[in-house]
This record gives C-alpha cells, structure tokens and sequence, in this order.
C-alpha cells in the first residue's frame, strides 16, 4: 500500500486513527504500508526508513522501537511545562 502524506492535512486524532490502522495492518496481516511523508515524528512509526534526496536512496535505517500510534509529539508535551516561564510580555 502507498500513502502519500497520510496525515498531512488531518488533526491529530484521526491522523492517529491513520497511523493505528497503518500499524495494524503491517502486524496482523503482514501488510506493506509504504509512507511517503516530510514529518520525521510520523516517518518514526515505522520499522524502516529510507530517505531519497533528488531520486537516490541517501538513507537505510531499520526502526528498533517505533513509535506507537497515538503517543504524543515531544513538542506537545513539553510545551504546556514552559508557557508560563516568561516574563510578563515576553514571547515565548
């Protein structure tokens, strides 16, 4: 199966829900999910990533643990931790 930018323009449940039925497929029914894709995050949810620059594979790397469907951005959650660190009118 080939998905093209599979959560590009999703929220970030039903691109989960994506990702979930992605994983399931591979595990259960030994199904080939090739992503194409420019998020890293949702590249590592997969067991192995290529990278192509300019038409040539540039990459190999076998994914040891991939990351689970549903399992938050770093980002996501370390940013409510720091929003209130600045000071008053300071942009954060």
């Amino acid at each position: 199966m080939l998905a093209d930018e599979p959560t590009g323009n999703l929220d970030t449940h039903t691109g989960a829900d994506i990702i979930r039925i992605f994983q399931n497929l591979n595990r259960e029914r030994g199904q080939t999910v090739v992503y194409v894709t420019h998020d890293s995050f949702i590249a590592r949810h997969t067991n192995r990533i290529i990278k192509i620059e300019d038409g040539k594979i540039v990459g190999d790397e076998k994914v040891e643990n991939p990351i689970e469907a549903g399992m938050p951005r770093l980002d996501d959650v370390l940013a409510p931790a720091h929003r209130d660190e600045g000071k008053a009118g300071q942009v954060l």
